[in-house]
C-alpha cells in the first residue's frame, strides 16, 4: 500500500472541502497547509495559504504585479511566502511525525523548487502525505502522481460525498500496516 494519497479532479469539484473535513477529524494528528480563495467585490481576488498550526499568508493575488512575482492566470504568486509559511509547515509536520496535509500541488506551488524538494522528501521518506494535485497535465505535478509511494484518486460529482470517509478509511488502513 502506498504511503501517500493525492486527490485530483477538476477545479471547484470539492478537493479542498474534502481536505478541510479530513483536517477537522484528524485534529493534531496532521500538519501542513491548505488553501482558500480570497473573495471580494467582483469575485475571486487570490488565494490564502493556511497552516494547520494557525499561520496564514497570501499565496497569490491579482494585485501582486511585478517581475518579482511569477503569474498564474491573473494572479501574481508570492513564492517567498509559500516557502516561509507553507514549506515551514511541511517541515514541522515531518519533524513531529504527523500526517502531512498539502493542498495543493498546483501551478502556483510548483514555482517553488524548495516546495517540490520538501514534498519529495516527505513522500519518499517515512511520512504519510494526504493532499490534492492538479488534474491538468503538468510536468511538475506528474512527477508526484507517478511515484510508487503515491495513490491517486479522482474526485468526481458521483464520488465526492463519500470521499472523506474513503480518505479516513485509507488512513486507518495505513496505520494498521
Amino acid at each position: 500500500m502506498a504511503r501517500s494519497l493525492l486527490l485530483t479532479g477538476h477545479p471547484g469539484i470539492g478537493k479542498t472541502t474534502i481536505i478541510e473535513h479530513v483536517i477537522h477529524i484528524l485534529g493534531n494528528q496532521a500538519g501542513g497547509f491548505y488553501t482558500r480563495e480570497i473573495s471580494g467585490p467582483g469575485g475571486r481576488k487570490g488565494f490564502r495559504l493556511l497552516t494547520l498550526d494557525g499561520k496564514e499568508t497570501v499565496l497569490a493575488h491579482k494585485d501582486l504585479r511585478s517581475p518579482r512575482y511569477p503569474t498564474v492566470g491573473r494572479y501574481g504568486v508570492d513564492v517567498e511566502a509559500l516557502e516561509r509559511v507553507g514549506v515551514a509547515a511541511l517541515h514541522a509536520a515531518m519533524d513531529q511525525d504527523r500526517i502531512i496535509i498539502v493542498d495543493e500541488i498546483g501551478k502556483m506551488e510548483l514555482y517553488s523548487q524548495t516546495f517540490q524538494e520538501t514534498l519529495m522528501r516527505a513522500i519518499i521518506g517515512p511520512h504519510h502525505v494526504v493532499g490534492t494535485v492538479m488534474l491538468k497535465p503538468h510536468p511538475g505535478a506528474a512527477i508526484f502522481k507517478m511515484l510508487a509511494q503515491v495513490t491517486v484518486w479522482e474526485v468526481e460529482r458521483r464520488n465526492r460525498d463519500a470521499m472523506v470517509g474513503r480518505v479516513l478509511k485509507w488512513i486507518r488502513e495505513l496505520h494498521r500496516t
